[in-house]
């Protein structure tokens, strides 16, 4: 029995490899796959210590000279800027320099369940040798050259060739960028293009939902939905605006004659009347909401959110960042709703992180306005590494992997697993809701499972738990009191057992209950 006490979680951990918990007389490399199942098979044999790797040491030879962890975080702090950046956030960094399947190792040889792969990005695992040897392969031929219009390279347009095989139907044309963020901002521009083209300037409008997340460039960051990111920066982009999130947990249905699901995507026809849909471009949402804490909406959503859209002509954005790629357990989020989007944006897991590269894709009828306007109104965007032959080869690889390793279904089959056994937590006072999807999910607490109240913010319990669940081996983000789950597509179903074992000791730990 866990220390929790709920459900036979609790096993012997070995240092093994790739998340799994393989025997020290059989260490050895998992994909997390085997024959029928979702265990585990030996693909090579080590010999040295953790995932292959000899055991670091806390000091490192720089330049000719020892130089010891506390002298690198010094260095850090004094020349590096750090995502969401301040010092009282970087107190003790973890330097993590190696990493097998699903964990991650830090510079003093402790291991770790990479619980949010990365930043929801690592989905085949970590420590795969083909991807790098991609874009070794890719660099000694051609590791970089301009495609701008006029001209192109070869893992560009079989990358763009492959997209158009497993997207949706309706979208078959691709622009490559270097991360989500660059791919909201190209959806915005040509959302708006698209519009001009069609003799409808005034359509410069977007709607987005709070809870939402589509990066933090000037106009990303004006759609997000978190405020926290916002104060610092302002005042944000005119022409934005949000309705409230779909929130299954805490939507309060004021129309209570339709379903949940139908009730929060009419805000969006409110937001359009108010707004006049003739001077808005596009809806801009995420599948699952992810950075918000993984919020999968309610099932009949996003069909009524396509009828609105379609009836007020305005295009229909899917940030697919997060969802992107089988995450859900299908191929891109949209799918399991049974709508397409008219621009679907990526990036992560279409390279598993290994190297940066993102994305849209545009609807047939959006690539017809693109290519049909005179050369004067032509679509007049780009960024120098648009389809980065190295970026591209490495996506070619990583989506090879897989597809050879059925890793999609993977993640549907692994992420019930998941979700099933996070449910067990909820016998937890302090666990109000388990919610996810595929291989995501979230644990919300609160101080009141009734009434759903949650901690106050100044007992810090969602901070607290996170340095407990580290202590214990897992890394993963929080937002506010939840903690949000998206590890890598090669977990092992072990793993998945020890992950939700911390998780429900680290609340206990913290809250007593």
């Amino acid at each position: 029995m866990g220390v929790w006490g709920h459900g036979p979680r609790k096993k012997t951990v070995w240092r093994g490899c790739g998340g799994c918990l393989a025997s020290p007389a059989k260490i050895s490399f998992c994909s997390g796959r085997k024959k029928g199942g979702l265990g585990r098979s030996p693909k090579k044999r080590f010999v040295l210590g953790w995932g292959g790797y000899a055991a670091p040491t806390q000091h490192m030879i720089t330049g000719g000279d020892v130089t010891t962890d506390t002298q690198l975080i010094q260095s850090d702090e004094a020349h590096l800027i750090h995502s969401l950046h301040h010092p009282s956030a970087h107190q003790d960094p973890k330097i993590w320099v190696g990493g097998e399947g699903a964990m991650i190792r830090d510079i003093h040889g402790q291991e770790y369940i990479d619980g949010l792969s990365g930043l929801w990005n690592v989905v085949v695992g970590h420590g795969r040798e083909e991807l790098a040897q991609a874009a070794y392969d890719q660099m000694r031929q051609l590791a970089y050259y301009s495609s701008y219009v006029g001209g192109t390279n070869l893992p560009a347009i079989q990358l763009a060739e492959k997209l158009a095989q497993i997207c949706y139907p309706s979208i078959n044309t691709f622009f490559f960028t270097s991360g989500g963020a660059e791919s909201t901002e190209s959806s915005f521009k040509t959302a708006r293009f698209y519009w001009k083209a069609l003799g409808k300037p005034e359509k410069v409008k977007f709607i987005s939902r709070m809870k939402g997340y589509h990066g933090v460039t000037l106009a990303a960051m004006s759609a997000t939905g978190l405020p926290a990111y916002w104060p610092m920066f302002e005042p944000r982009v005119p022409g934005f605006t949000h309705i409230e999130s779909p929130y299954p947990y805490r939507f309060v249905n004021a129309t209570p004659e339709v379903s949940d699901g139908v009730a929060a995507a009419n805000l969006l026809e409110a937001a359009l009347l108010r707004e006049g849909p003739e001077t808005v471009a596009g809806f801009i949402a995420e599948p699952i909401q992810g950075a918000g804490g993984v919020i999968p909406p309610q099932d009949d959503y996003f069909a009524r959110i396509r009828e609105i859209c379609d009836q007020y002509e305005v295009l229909f954005i899917a940030d697919e960042v997060i969802t992107g790629f089988g995450r859900t357990g299908r191929w891109f989020g949209l799918e399991q709703y049974g709508v397409e989007p008219d621009i679907v944006q990526f990036a992560k897991a279409i390279t598993s992180g290994y190297i940066p590269l993102g994305g849209i894709g545009v609807s047939d009828k959006l690539y017809a306005a693109i290519k049909d306007v005179p050369g004067e109104q032509r679509w007049m965007h780009a960024f120098t590494y648009s389809g980065h032959p190295t970026a591209c080869a490495v996506a070619l690889a990583n989506l090879a992997i897989i597809e050879r390793e059925g890793l999609v279904a993977r993640a549907g089959e692994v992420g019930a697993y998941m979700l099933q056994a996070l449910h067990e937590l909820e016998e937890l006072p302090a666990v109000g809701n388990v919610r996810g999807n595929g291989l995501m999910a979230a644990v919300e607490l609160v101080a009141d499972k009734a009434s759903k109240t949650p901690f106050a913010a100044s007992e810090q319990v969602g901070l607290r738990v996170q340095q407990e669940m580290t202590k214990r081996g897992l890394f993963t983000r929080i937002v506010g009191d939840t903690i949000c789950l998206a590890p890598p597509f090669v977990i092992a179903t072990e793993t998945v057992d020890r992950l939700v074992q911390i998780i429900g000791d680290s609340v206990v730990a913290v809250t007593g209950r």
